[in-house]
């Protein structure tokens, strides 16, 4: 196991790498806490939450809503929690971010850790302290930014995860590439979603790697002022086909980062959108799809990015190298027209 403490504004986060989930009983005294999962994840792993208590939803981006969080609420209430309990969510992205939310809210904060299961809650959604609930359409609408005092990785989640699963956490770690690293855009281009299942070494560098740039854009800009809104590369347009189309977070993601180097073609004189597409497709994300134009267009206007009569959009100028470009709301609707 490896511990890696992270200092951020008003806390500090310490990550244990490679670890196993036998060892959260040194991190949280299982008097005292309280699990929240999915019915997923405690089917396929009930063993290890013997001796906790445990608060098991429904699993699903579509159960990311305050319906959810009033569930989880009242059950912390019977088990009667207070600001002495430490709320640890054991799950994907929605987990993480349903148990942050509540964290964030029930008695006006509470602590809280996470043991993210999926690829893409190891290399993304656990990170950087946006917790959060989906209102309708709208992503995320509503949350906090408050960090999480750990994050344990146990990779033996991994084994019990769907093949989507795979390519959901595959469309993040591109996006890392894509806007700050260049040299593991190479890899990805040299390996492929099996040889990273094969060899654990080379899965669990990859892990900690995109971990570790997260953090860092994360340290620099916690609360979203400035570069770490380079992060939402291929959310803006990916987020508004989210939701209205029903995609996984990544495939809507692949979309949309296709959709902004496309984009950034046009606007930075970026070159290489075609590699971009090139590599989802070997990760088995999509690149193109038909959509409702003027759909996703009415769903950004109420995107959490828009600052008035703009919205901050993430471009490329190189492969590694992304930027903010401010784009009038007007502007963005021809661009999205000729998409």
């Amino acid at each position: 196991m490896n511990k890696t403490k992270y200092k951020f504004s008003n806390s500090s986060v310490d990550y244990y790498f490679d670890a196993s989930f036998s060892h959260l009983k040194n991190i949280a005294d299982k008097k005292t806490s309280i699990i929240i999962t999915d019915e997923n994840i405690f089917h396929d792993h009930q063993d290890r939450f013997n001796g906790w208590k445990t608060i098991v939803v429904k699993a699903g981006e579509r159960y990311k809503v305050q319906f959810t969080a009033d569930l989880i609420i009242s059950q912390l209430i019977k088990l009667e929690a207070d600001r002495k309990t430490i709320l640890i969510g054991v799950g994907g992205g929605v987990i993480t971010d349903l148990t942050g939310y509540v964290a964030s809210v029930y008695m006006r904060g509470m602590k809280f850790g996470f043991v993210p299961t999926s690829l893409l809650a190891m290399v993304d959604a656990s990170i950087g302290g946006k917790n959060g609930i989906d209102v309708g359409v709208y992503k995320n609408l509503v949350g906090s930014i408050r960090q999480p005092s750990f994050l344990l990785y146990d990779h033996g989640f991994l084994k019990t995860l769907p093949e989507n699963e795979w390519e959901n956490g595959f469309a993040e770690i591109i996006k890392h590439a894509c806007i700050k690293d260049a040299t593991m855009f190479e890899e990805l281009e040299a390996n492929s979603i099996d040889v990273y299942k094969k060899n654990k070494k080379k899965l669990a560098g990859l892990i900690n790697r995109n971990a570790a740039l997260k953090t860092k854009v994360v340290l620099k800009d916690e609360f979203e002022k400035g570069d770490r809104k380079l992060l939402n590369f291929g959310h803006t347009i990916g987020h508004a086909l989210e939701n209205s189309n029903q995609l996984s977070h990544g495939r809507a993601v692949a979309l949309g980062m296709t959709y902004a180097a496309v984009i950034s073609e046009k606007l930075t004189g970026f070159k290489n959108a075609h590699r971009i597409a090139k590599l989802l497709l070997q990760y088995d994300l999509p690149t193109f799809t038909d959509f409702d134009k003027q759909e996703v267009f009415e769903i950004l206007k109420m995107d959490k990015k828009r600052e008035r009569k703009e919205i901050s959009f993430i471009l490329l100028e190189k492969i590694g190298k992304a930027i903010i470009r401010p784009i009038p709301l007007k502007e963005l609707e021809k661009i999205i027209g000729k998409l």
